[in-house]
């Protein structure tokens, strides 16, 4: 079976929506669907996920003016699940640590 969350998603707004909504989120691979994101994460954290919402997206142009001249690049695309867990619940990403 290959693994379907990617990494946690540790950032200031992400962090603000836990504290208030109980809400986490994951960067997840961009073939998995919401069953396959609630069983890994009720299997890899021993929660009860209540919700599911997924978002793509795309990747954006970026370019950088240098002094050899300009460089183009692309960000990479990817898909994000904020996953709901029942009250009570919580998810300490930084325990082994």
């Amino acid at each position: 079976m290959l693994k379907v969350i990617i990494k946690p998603l540790v950032t200031e707004k992400m962090t603000d929506l836990t504290e208030k909504q109980n809400r986490f989120g994951f960067i997840v691979r961009p073939d998995a669907n919401k069953l396959e994101i609630k069983k890994e994460v009720e299997a890899l954290y021993n929660v009860t996920v209540v919700d599911v919402n997924t978002m793509r997206f795309a990747g954006k142009k970026k370019m950088r003016y240098t002094r050899s001249g300009v460089i183009n690049g692309r960000t990479n695309a990817y898909k994000k699940a904020i996953v709901t867990l029942q009250d009570g619940e919580t998810i300490d990403f930084y325990s082994n640590i």
